[in-house]
């Protein structure tokens, strides 16, 4: 069985690729330090899959403490590096944290891997990268722009590494992955997303307003020119995107030669705010609480991914819909509530 170390495995994304590592029967292998996710995870991962999973409570930065997860479980046959801190408007504001962790903890992923034999690695990227495109639709080909955040500058930078770690690494292979947004929750209801304080992203925070944890649902400005005057974006399942990581592994196994390839991993649909809310809304029966306020600085009009290279070189697409996604988060935050 071959072995994964997942960085940041119990957060978010990273708990639900570990799921389907174990589905395709790879041994995946966790590595985070807990600062934004919650122990507790692993139990429900481990009942999920009855499978034992290794894990380390350590930190990507401490290069000593990674290298020694690295010989410990060795061979490796792939490291999909989650480990981030992800919040714009945090990064902003502590741009040096996000450049010390993000920019940080890929050098020491990089400085490793050759060492201890590994050569197969999945990046963790974004659509931010994309900045605001000139057209709303962008493939792998739409140029990259300057970053209007310290986190969207980690992604970019972490980018350039790999590339760079590629062209000189024989045999080196990489899939740089870049999301769009996901959203949802496994559809067990046992590991979902779990934002430490307030909520940053959006479905979230949505059902944290129908569950009467917060008073009332912000929708950021309902003046920009699309159809109901609220931002587009892409939404994808959790799961769809999760099992992308897993395609990338197979991909990467397909051949002996160096390569490096970037991916959208997005549904193809735009949806606007307004239309997740009212879908929430529709499918799980709720109203909520909810205001329009002015725009919040940062936010682009309206993007959406060509994710056609993902699905003829890692025979990838999203498969669940957005109604499936959020039913699954709310069946998620019901779930917290009761067991939590």
């Amino acid at each position: 069985m071959k072995k994964v170390i997942v960085t940041g495995g119990a957060g978010f994304i990273g708990s639900h690729t570990v799921v389907e590592l174990i589905n395709a029967g790879y041994e995946p292998i966790i590595v985070d330090n807990f600062s934004n996710s919650d122990e507790r995870i692993v139990k429900q991962l481990e009942q999920l899959t009855e499978t034992s999973i290794d894990v380390y409570n350590v930190d990507c930065k401490n290069i000593q403490q990674l290298s020694k997860a690295l010989i410990l479980e060795g061979p490796i046959h792939g490291i999909i590096h989650f480990a981030a801190y992800k919040a714009v408007g945090e990064s902003v504001e502590f741009p040096t944290k996000y450049y010390d962790n993000n920019v940080g903890s890929l050098i020491n992923i990089l400085k490793l891997m050759p060492e201890n034999d590994v050569h197969n690695i999945v990046f963790s990227s974004s659509c931010t990268v994309y900045g605001e495109p000139e057209t709303t639709i962008v493939d792998e080909n739409t140029p990259r722009v300057e970053a209007i955040s310290p986190y969207g500058n980690t992604k970019r930078i972490c980018e350039d590494m790999i590339m760079d770690a590629a062209k000189a690494r024989k045999k080196m292979k990489a899939a740089i992955l870049r999301y769009f947004n996901p959203i949802g929750a496994h559809p067990s209801s046992m590991i979902g997303e779990l934002p430490h304080g307030v909520p940053n992203n959006l479905v979230p925070y949505i059902t944290q307003t129908a569950a009467g944890k917060r008073e009332q649902l912000s929708i950021f400005g309902n003046d920009y020119p699309t159809e109901d005057g609220t931002c587009i974006r892409d939404y994808i399942h959790v799961v769809d995107l999760a099992k992308a990581h897993v395609d990338a592994l197979k991909w990467m196994s397909s051949t002996d030669e160096n390569q490096c390839e970037v991916f959208n991993i997005g549904t193809g649909k735009g949806s606007s705010v307004q239309n997740l809310v009212d879908t929430f809304e529709r499918v799980n029966g709720i109203k909520i609480n909810k205001k329009v306020v002015a725009r919040r600085p940062g936010d682009i009009t309206a993007i959406y991914a060509n994710a056609d290279k993902a699905k003829e070189v890692l025979g990838w697409s999203a498969k669940l819909t957005m109604e499936d996604a959020l039913r699954d988060a709310w069946n998620w935050q019901q779930y917290l509530a009761n067991n939590w």
